[in-house]
């Protein structure tokens, strides 16, 4: 490991310019990802600038109606908080999914939709990756690629965001504020992730030295009747093969409103915005479920080895909006 310097910052206008004075440095928010990635040599800062005890630590009432959550809370309490278990249970289960309790414990909000988008090769710094070399080559797209995205990818990168969290955050349009020394700003999550194209090593739309302050979760009645489901290669915590997180509305039979979005299969939280034009105004039935799949999947363009997670996310996407459909009936 490089030897680095190391500061807390005392407020966020403080850490945003201990930043700007040294672009080599990096934000230290719990250090699940950045911590293990600087023990394999792959991420070097110069410079940690630990954020952990800035005043971003709670979830209060938007304006709006929605939730403003801080950047450091941790995940443990997001997903325990009230409100979110409430009124958008698909994040608690989503959380509540991803890691171990312990790396909850220390894992931020922020940190969570920072963390890498990476591979085994990408990890492993004897070997070519665009991500950690631009340039070098992928060696997955003819190596080892069983869980790599089928969608949105490129031939320079294949690797699937690993975050569970981001995946309910984008089915519910959440927004992400951050500061820089320029002043504030703010990203739909949507906008956040960069597409993958002939520059993955580029992997958010923030500007340089931005520091996150807060995500904000408009008001949607629709995410009280949401669900979040997982699957994975085994029982205890391992990142997704595929995922669904869902929000429906069901009236009368016939979908008023659906969203819905899919993770593991690209290289961000895939918003199935395809797949949610086919459900509104549709009969809630498992036909019109598959169907809606169907259109979001057509653009999957699978690698020899992972086309399995075509049928996979077809027949997740149709199990949990029948669940959820036949909940809405009761």
């Amino acid at each position: 490991m490089r030897e680095f310097d190391y500061r807390r910052a005392d407020d966020v206008l403080g850490a945003v310019a201990l930043l700007d004075a040294d672009p080599d440095a990096r934000y230290l928010g719990g250090g699940t990802n950045l911590v293990d990635l600087m023990k394999n040599g792959v991420e070097r800062p110069a410079r940690l600038v630990d954020v952990r005890t800035l005043p971003l630590d709670r979830i209060e009432p938007a304006g709006d109606g929605g939730l403003r959550i801080g950047a450091t809370v941790t995940n443990s309490d997001l997903a325990a908080h009230p409100g979110i278990r409430r009124d958008y249970p698909a994040l608690t289960q989503a959380v509540l999914a991803g890691a171990s309790g312990q790396l909850r414990n220390m894992a931020t909000v922020g940190g969570n939709l920072l963390q890498r988008t990476r591979c085994g090769y990408f990890t492993d710094v004897s070997k070519p990756c665009n991500k950690r070399a631009p340039g070098s080559g992928c060696p997955a797209v003819e190596g080892e690629h069983h869980n790599h995205a089928i969608l949105g990818a490129s031939d320079h990168c294949v690797a699937v965001h690993p975050s569970d969290m981001g995946v309910a955050l984008t089915a519910f349009d959440a927004v992400v504020s951050y500061e820089t020394a320029s002043g504030p700003g703010e990203l739909p999550l949507a906008d956040f992730y960069l597409p993958v194209g002939d520059t993955p090593h580029r992997e958010t739309a923030l500007p340089p030295g931005a520091l996150i302050t807060h995500v904000t979760l408009p008001p949607a009645p629709v995410a009280a009747r949401s669900r979040y489901r997982k699957v994975r290669e085994r029982a205890s915590y391992a990142f997704a093969i595929g995922s669904v997180a869902a929000a429906l509305d069901v009236r009368g039979g016939v979908v008023r409103e659906a969203r819905l979005a899919l993770g593991a299969v690209a290289s961000r939280p895939w918003r199935a915005r395809a797949a949610e034009r086919v459900l509104n105004g549709a009969p809630a039935t498992a036909e019109y479920f598959a169907a809606a799949a169907d259109a979001e999947l057509a653009a999957a363009r699978p690698l020899p080895a992972n086309g399995y997670k075509v049928t996979l996310m077809r027949n997740l996407v149709v199990a949990v909006l029948s669940e959820l459909a036949e909940e809405t009936a009761r």
